[in-house]
């Protein structure tokens, strides 16, 4: 899903990253990701898991993106059901 032209769709509350991610991951490819997550933008989760995340925004929900970084591998972007915090992730920390 591309939410291009929006503003955001839902707080992130306080977001933190792991130390490992924030090894491997450039800084300008997390900014980016938070910025389109924001907009509702999950990234390359598949149709399922994009329709679950969608309905997890309305319902208040645990909320999932998939983005890659520009030095290959992926990244998740994990927001909390209250959306308290959401978290910068590898998914092999999750």
């Amino acid at each position: 899903m591309i939410a291009l032209g929006r503003g955001p769709r839902f707080p992130l509350g306080r977001v933190v990253i792991t130390r490992r991610a924030s090894t491997v991951i450039p800084r300008e490819d997390v900014m980016a990701a938070l910025e389109r997550f924001a907009r509702g933008d999950w990234g390359e989760v598949d149709g399922n898991d994009a329709a679950e995340t969608e309905q997890a925004l309305q319902d208040g929900g645990l909320l999932l993106a998939v983005f890659y970084s520009s030095r290959g591998g992926s990244f998740w972007i994990i927001s909390e059901g209250d959306r308290s915090v959401t978290s910068v992730i590898l998914p092999d920390e999750y």
